[in-house]
Order: C-alpha cells, then sequence, then structure tokens
C-alpha cells in the first residue's frame, strides 16, 4: 500500500476519518493525500487537521517538531484544495491523475455536507474496481484512538456469500492484522444461509487469529448487523462488485444497506482490488 487518500469536510467525522487515514500511512509508510473541496483552508475551523500535531501527540516524533520530522517517519502529506463544492467530482478529478490504494472517509447517514452515496452524487468516487474503501459512520470513532494512536482492533467481522466471491476480504484481513502487528483476535465468517451454501475459502495461515465459522439465516443486511453487534466487531470487511465502480457496486446491495446502518467501521474490497 503505498497512497492513501482522504477526502476531508473538516467535521469532527473526517477528523475520525483522518486519524485512521494517518495511522495507516505511518505503518505502511504510505503517501497520505488529504482533500477539501470547496474554501480555501486557511481560517479557523475550515483548516487540515494537524499532522505534526497528531504525531507528537502519539509520541511519535518530539513536542515542537520542525516539518521534516514527518518525513522521516517514511511518509508523504499531501494537503489539497479544489475549488467547487461537490467533493465528488472534486475527488475523481483527483484520483484520475493520482490513484489511490486505499481511499479513508466519513459518511453521514443522510446529515452533514458529504452525502456519499445519494444517488443525486452522480459518477463513484473512484472509476472501477481496484480502490479499497474504509468507511468511518457518523459518530463512530473507529479502531484508531484519537488520543494516542493506538488500535483496538480485536474483532474483525467477515460476510462471505458465493457472490461477490469472500477470499479478497479474508487476504485483506490478514494483511491488515499483519501489517497493524496486531495481538491476537478474533476473525468471524458470516455466511447467510444454509450451511451447505456456504462457500469453500482458504484461510491465512500464521496470524495469531481464530477464524470462526458461523451461518445464519434471515435477510443478509440484517443478519450482519446483528452478528456484528453479537461479536461486538471492531471492523466488518466485505467484498464489492460492480461494472463502474465501488459506489455504483455498493447502491442498492447487501453492502450499501449495511454501510447505511452500520456503527462500526465498514472496508469495502472490491474483487480484483489488493491491499498490500
Amino acid at each position: 500500500m503505498e497512497s492513501i487518500f482522504h477526502p476531508s469536510d473538516f467535521s469532527a467525522a473526517s477528523e475520525f476519518a483522518f486519524v485512521h487515514a494517518l495511522k495507516l500511512a505511518v505503518v505502511a509508510k504510505a503517501r497520505l493525500a488529504m482533500l477539501h473541496a470547496g474554501v480555501k483552508a486557511d481560517k479557523k475551523g475550515t483548516e487540515f487537521p494537524g499532522v505534526r500535531d497528531t504525531l507528537e501527540r502519539w509520541r511519535l516524533i518530539p513536542a515542537g517538531s520542525p516539518r521534516d520530522a514527518v518525513g522521516k517517519l517514511g511518509i508523504e502529506i499531501r494537503k489539497v484544495v479544489m475549488p467547487g463544492r461537490d467533493p465528488v467530482r472534486a475527488c475523481l478529478a483527483y484520483l484520475d491523475r493520482h490513484p489511490a490504494d486505499l481511499i479513508v472517509l466519513a459518511v453521514g447517514h443522510h446529515e452533514g455536507r458529504m452525502r456519499w452515496l445519494e444517488k443525486s452524487v452522480g459518477e463513484p468516487i473512484a472509476r472501477g474496481a481496484g480502490q479499497m474503501t474504509l468507511f468511518l459512520p457518523h459518530g463512530v470513532e473507529g479502531f484508531v484512538s484519537r488520543a494516542n494512536g493506538t488500535v483496538s482492533l480485536r474483532n474483525i467481522l467477515v460476510p462471505v456469500a458465493r457472490q461477490p466471491l469472500p477470499q479478497p476480504a479474508i487476504d485483506a484481513a490478514a494483511r491488515l492484522i499483519r501489517g497493524l502487528n496486531l495481538p491476537p483476535g478474533n476473525i468471524t465468517l458470516l455466511h447467510v444461509g444454509p450451511a451447505e451454501e456456504a462457500p469453500a475459502v482458504e484461510l491465512p495461515e500464521k496470524t495469531g487469529w481464530a477464524w470462526n465459522r458461523m451461518t445464519a439465516a434471515g435477510d443478509p443486511a440484517e443478519v450482519i448487523l446483528e452478528t456484528a453487534a453479537a461479536v461486538k466487531a471492531d471492523l466488518i470487511m466485505m467484498t464489492t462488485e460492480g461494472p463502474h465502480g465501488f459506489l455504483d457496486g455498493l447502491r442498492g446491495s447487501t453492502s450499501e444497506r449495511v454501510l447505511r446502518q452500520a456503527r462500526t467501521p465498514v472496508a469495502n474490497l472490491p474483487v480484483g482490488a489488493m491491499l498490500g
């Protein structure tokens, strides 16, 4: 994972997404691009979160560090302000020129200034499959602490079905565990439907985590959300597929319904995408 893209509307919700994007950039030694569409980011309440302030708070660099201290961690930060008030178009324009391996963004349940999943937004943020996206639902702090940068990721839920293929999400979960050097936890593989129809999957080795299989009957989205609450999932990781991009693939799907109601971060991985 070499590049991470984080759209921001300077809201509290976006700040939760920011700390996840920054933490993953530090771990992967990746480039982090933060983008805001609209007013110039130089007034109080309209500025990007402080990268150095955050890294100092996390004790990754000394207090009062100069700008070049950030680069010494092996990461590169870009802050971009684009004109106009259509965040989706702005993101599309930027990603056309600067493709990202991972997108991290906050999404509201019909409130706020960034209504990413409403059908009126037009084109999806990412054209074609290829980018994994980590969504932070409005009001959800997620698994990275703003205070000290620690990661509280101990339970991951991976829904598995015949379509879309679940293996990319399983492999991505294993890479996330290894990349963050997480202590032992639990991954729940949930199949909604008869047990005999559960797809065959290959479980990654040497993760140190327990892999638990579950089957349940009912509406897929409802069962996923209920199971996430029951197992205290810190992250729901799902594969998606769609001919035009991850948001088109989400609309009207189980993934979209889960995302609209989830109270935990949701990672969507288009079939064919990679998370290194």
